[in-house]
């Protein structure tokens, strides 16, 4: 990734409420082309760091760059970037065509370049055909589409998406996802997406930033942060994790990383508690001691256990960190 140009810069950037919130000390390098998720839980400060780059906040101190240009004293309409929120901003009185020409007109684009551009855009994110149609005609997934669409139509530098699919249901927001990778692969963007769900930010990034009370937890890829989590912290926040304390330390182990000895060699014992089926594996829970340790095993090693029997676990690969006081 180094020898890549990197795209934006963030050096030591703070942005302080009045409250005393916000955050500070931040430095981040984003490469071009490169989907980078800002993942945490609501007020950890992602969607600040955003907005100070979109220009919808002014940083306290430090500075932004964009292609080595500081755009701190730059209002948003003038940097280089488009954001799209969760909530579709669309102009309900607008035709769709109107919408996504409305930027464009600004920009003083010809007439002919607009429709060639607009009808382009919308076959990318498969809306081919509902020029004519108003917001309200649309559902929740095809609006957040003409969002992307009116964004991606300015051509930014820096597409910047704040929690755009949260308002969507489970089958479309899975669409979305798949949509937005593939159109970022396509134009080859760089790309800023802020969400506090880790299976988004999994599926979706070359590059995780964990944030945790205003602060960078851990930046790596989706393999790193999830094989080699370097906190607690990220250890419970992406994927599941059990933590067992053993011989003074915490094991922290993913429940595919553990496995039911039959011979009774393995490292805890405990109770089968619950046996559920997920499909093509089957997640087991295990009382030891006062903890509930899960695991997943395939089929047919659920098939030869019981609730309230008596099982063995061996530990695989796991990390350790420092037991809690």
């Amino acid at each position: 990734m180094s020898d890549r140009k990197v795209k934006l810069q963030i050096l030591d950037m703070a942005k302080k409420y009045d409250n005393g919130d916000g955050v500070e000390h931040i430095n981040l390098d984003i490469y071009e082309g490169e989907i980078v998720t800002l993942l945490g839980p609501s007020g950890c400060g992602k969607t600040t760091i955003l907005r100070t780059i979109g220009g919808f906040l002014d940083v306290t101190s430090g500075d932004i760059t964009i292609d080595g240009q500081s755009i701190v004293n730059m209002p948003p309409e003038k940097r280089p970037t488009a954001m799209v929120f969760q909530s579709y901003n669309l102009w309900p009185h607008m035709t769709i065509y109107e919408n996504l020409s409305f930027g464009l007109n600004l920009r003083k684009i010809p007439k002919d370049q607009q429709k060639e551009d607009i009808t382009k855009m919308l076959a990318m994110v498969s809306m081919s055909g509902v020029e004519k149609k108003f917001p309200g005609q649309l559902s929740g997934g095809q609006q957040q589409r003409i969002a992307i669409a009116r964004s991606l139509l300015l051509k930014p530098s820096l597409l910047l998406l704040d929690e755009p699919f949260s308002a969507l249901d489970a089958k479309i927001r899975q669409q979305m996802r798949e949509e937005l990778k593939k159109i970022q692969s396509d134009l080859g963007i760089t790309v800023v997406f802020v969400t506090h769900d880790q299976e988004e930010a999994m599926a979706l990034s070359h590059r995780i930033v964990v944030m945790n009370k205003g602060k960078f937890e851990q930046v790596g890829t989706p393999t790193e942060i999830y094989d080699n989590p370097a906190s607690r912290y990220v250890a419970s926040f992406i994927g599941e994790m059990n933590f067992i304390d053993m011989n003074g330390k915490t094991y922290a182990v993913r429940p595919e990383n553990l496995s039911v000895a039959e011979d009774g060699s393995g490292d805890i014992s405990g109770e089968v508690r619950t046996i559920m089926i997920l499909g093509h594996y089957v997640m087991v829970t295990v009382q030891v001691g006062e903890n509930v340790i899960k695991c997943y095993v395939d089929r047919e090693v659920s098939e030869k256990l019981s609730v309230g029997d008596q099982v063995s676990l061996k530990i695989g690969k796991h990390n350790i960190f420092e037991q809690e006081k």
